[in-house]
């Protein structure tokens, strides 16, 4: 399951984990003009882990789910 929510300065992503146990904590995901983030909590110490992605980093790992092992790289106009 995941929700989408468009806050004033970006949209919000969140997934959550559903079916058998164990089950993950939320995954958030905020898009911003200049950056992505990807947020969890970590239970064993109760902070929260955060991960910052160019634009361009975003892009690639949107290819990179729909493509067999290997290196690439994008190019321009692509």
């Amino acid at each position: 399951m995941f929700t989408i929510e468009h806050d004033f300065d970006a949209t919000v992503i969140t997934l959550v984990d559903e079916g058998a146990a164990p089950l993950q904590e939320d995954v958030t995901i905020c898009l911003f003009e200049d950056c992505y983030t990807i947020e969890q909590l970590d239970p064993r110490n109760d902070s929260v882990l955060r991960i910052t992605l160019s634009p361009a980093q975003m892009r690639d790992l949107a290819a990179a789910l729909d493509l067999p092992e290997g290196v690439y790289q994008a190019r321009p106009g692509a």
